[in-house]
C-alpha cells in the first residue's frame, strides 16, 4: 500500500517574528501519524500573497494532503481565504449554513454581527464548509487535481476541534490507510550513542515493518517502535514481543512507556509503597517540588519542600552545621548530606531529597566551576550522595538536576543498583 503523505503549512507573520510559538504543526503531525498518514514536510510562511501561492504550488507536488492553519480572521491582514481563491481561480460567496452559525454565535453572546464579522461566512466557491463550533472562522476542505487541501483557523483549540470533528474522519474515509501502532520506551540516565550500542543487534534484527526511532531530550532518550500492517492486534503483539527482547539489555534505564513522565512514575511508586517525601532545594529553587506537586494526589506522600537558598536558611531550617559550611562550602558532599538528612528528620518522612550547586551562568570557581551540583537522598537505611558535572546553561542545569534526583529516587524505590 502506497503511503498517504501530508504537508502542514502555518501562515502568519507572528510565527515568523517569534511572537507566538507554533504548537499546531506538532499536534497535527502526531494526529496524522496516528491514523497512518506520513507528514513529509512542515513549513511556515508569513501573511504574504506570493509566499502562500508559492508554498501551495510546491506542497501540491509533494503531498496527497495539504493542511494550512492561520490567516482566517476577519481583518485585512488575514489573507489566506482570498489567496486560496486566487490559487484555485475561483470566487467566493456567503455560505448560508456558515452565515446562520456566525449570526447565532454573536447573538448568543449579546453582540452585534458587523459586516466585517459577516465576511467570516464567505467561502471560496469550491470549498466544502467545515463548521467550527468553537469560533467564527469555519474550516474549509478542497479536493482539487487529486490533492486534498484543508484550511483551518490558527487558534489551537479551534484547530484541534475541527481536526477531531471534521478533518480526520474525512481523511480516513477518503484515503486507504494502513494500520499504524506506536509503542514508546522511555529511558533515563544513558546517552543516545551508548543506548544505540547496547541494542544494536536487536535493532538490526527488527522485522522490516517495525521501525525504530531515537528521540533524545535532556537526560532522556525515548525509543519509539512504529509497526505498520493490517491488524492492530497483531501489531500490538509484535511490538510487545520486541520490547520483551530488548528489555534485558536496558532494563535499568527504562523508567516508563508511552506518555509516562519520570515524575509520574515516581509518584506511582510512592503511592504504592506508602512512603513519604520531603525536599530541601538550593540551586533548583523549588523546581523539583514543582515536578512532584503537579501530579494530582501528591499530598498523599509529599510533606514539605524547603528552598534553603542561603547558608542561614540551611542552618536555621535544616540544621546544617555552621562548621560544615565554613569548612566545605554550600556546594559540597558534607553539606548536601546534612541537608537531606535534616529535611527528612524535620518533617518525619521516609525520604529526604536535597540539591545544592552552581547553576550558573556565573558564580563558579576553578575548584567548583558552573555546573557543579550535589544531590542527596536520605532514607532510614542510608544517605546517598552524588556529584553532577553539568554545563553552563542555568535552566538546563536546574532541569537536569531535578531529573537526576527523581531517577535516583526511582532506583531506590524499585531496588535497582545505583551507579
Amino acid at each position: 500500500m502506497r503511503p498517504v503523505t501530508a504537508e502542514i503549512i502555518t501562515i502568519g507573520d507572528e510565527i515568523l517574528f517569534g511572537q507566538i510559538t507554533d504548537t499546531n504543526t506538532q499536534w497535527i503531525g502526531a494526529e496524522l501519524s496516528a491514523i497512518g498518514v506520513r507528514t513529509v514536510r512542515k513549513s511556515s510562511v508569513g501573511d504574504q500573497r506570493a509566499a502562500i501561492l508559492s508554498i501551495l504550488s510546491e506542497a501540491e507536488q509533494r503531498a496527497d494532503i495539504v493542511i494550512l492553519t492561520g490567516g482566517l480572521g476577519p481583518t485585512k491582514d488575514d489573507i489566506t481565504k482570498t489567496t486560496l481563491c486566487e490559487y484555485f481561480n475561483t470566487g467566493q460567496a456567503i455560505h448560508p449554513e456558515a452565515l446562520v452559525f456566525v449570526t447565532e454565535f454573536f447573538q448568543k453572546r449579546g453582540r452585534e454581527l458587523t459586516e466585517i464579522n459577516k465576511l467570516q461566512a464567505s467561502l471560496p466557491l469550491n470549498a466544502t464548509y467545515l463548521p467550527n463550533t468553537r469560533g467564527t472562522a469555519p474550516g474549509m476542505w478542497f479536493y482539487e487535481r487529486g490533492t486534498v487541501f484543508v484550511s483551518l483557523p490558527g487558534v489551537p483549540h479551534e484547530m484541534k476541534g475541527l481536526m477531531t470533528d471534521e478533518v480526520l474522519p474525512r481523511i480516513k474515509s477518503t484515503f486507504p490507510l494502513p494500520v499504524i501502532h506506536h509503542k514508546m520506551l522511555r529511558t533515563i540516565g544513558i546517552g543516545e550513542s551508548f543506548l544505540a550500542e547496547r541494542i544494536e543487534a536487536w535493532e538490526d534484527a527488527l522485522p522490516s515493518h517495525i521501525k525504530l526511532a531515537y528521540l533524545p531530550s535532556m537526560g532522556m532518550v525515548k525509543l519509539r517502535l512504529t509497526a505498520t500492517g493490517e491488524s492492530l492486534e497483531v501489531l500490538q503483539a509484535e511490538a510487545n514481543a520486541e520490547i520483551a527482547k530488548v528489555l534485558p539489555l536496558i532494563s535499568t534505564y527504562v523508567y516508563g512507556y508511552d506518555s509516562d513522565e519520570i515524575e509520574d512514575v515516581v509518584a506511582r511508586l510512592l503511592r504504592e509503597s506508602g512512603h513519604s517525601l520531603a525536599i530541601a532545594e538550593s540551586c533548583t529553587g523549588g523546581y523539583l517540588s514543582h515536578l512532584i506537586t503537579k501530579i494530582p494526589g501528591s499530598s498523599a506522600y509529599f510533606q514539605a519542600g524547603v528552598v534553603s537558598y542561603s547558608n542561614a536558611a540551611k542552618m536555621n531550617t535544616l540544621d546544617v552545621q555552621s562548621a560544615t559550611l565554613e569548612n566545605y562550602g554550600a556546594v559540597s558532599e558534607p553539606t548536601i548530606r546534612e541537608m537531606a538528612e535534616g529535611v527528612r528528620e524535620r518533617f518525619g518522612t521516609t525520604f529526604g531529597l536535597a540539591t545544592s550547586g552552581i547553576a550558573g551562568p556565573d558564580g563558579g570557581t576553578t575548584e567548583k566551576p558552573v555546573g557543579t551540583i550535589w544531590i542527596a537522598l536520605a532514607s532510614p537505611e542510608q544517605t546517598i550522595t552524588k556529584k553532577l558535572t553539568l554545563g553552563g546553561d542555568r535552566p538546563q542545569n536546574i532541569h537536569q538536576t531535578a531529573l537526576s534526583l527523581l531517577n535516583l529516587l526511582r532506583k531506590v524505590l524499585v531496588g535497582l543498583p545505583l551507579d
